[in-house]
C-alpha cells in the first residue's frame, strides 16, 4: 500500500512504507513532493492526485529513503498513486 509520509524537516514523500519504527520510516520506490498544485492539501492529494500535473514539481523516484521525522503518514487511493506516478520528473 502507498502513502504519503510528511516530515518535520525533511519534506513529504510518497511511496511505499517497508518499515517503521517510532518517527523513522523507510520508504521503497519513493518520491520526494516538493511542490504540488491542483490539491489543496496533502489528505486531498493522497485521495484525488494533481490537478495540475504540468505544474508539480516531484523530482524522479529513489529505490529507497529512511526519514527520521515522519510526523504524519496518510495511506493513499490507487487514484493518487497512477496521478503521481503520471507527473514527470521535474529536474533543473
Amino acid at each position: 500500500m502507498h502513502h504519503i509520509i510528511r516530515c518535520e524537516r525533511s519534506g513529504v514523500f510518497a511511496g511505499e512504507i517497508i518499515e517503521r519504527k517510532g518517527r523513522e520510516v523507510r520508504i521503497k520506490n519513493a518520491r520526494r513532493l516538493w511542490y504540488w498544485s491542483g490539491a489543496a492539501s496533502l489528505s486531498q492529494l493522497s485521495q484525488a492526485g494533481v490537478g495540475k500535473p504540468q505544474e508539480c514539481k516531484f523530482p524522479q523516484e529513489v529505490p529507497e529513503v529512511l526519514v527520521l521525522d515522519a510526523i504524519e503518514i496518510i495511506p493513499m487511493s490507487d487514484k493518487a498513486v497512477a496521478s503521481i506516478a503520471g507527473v514527470r520528473p521535474w529536474q533543473m
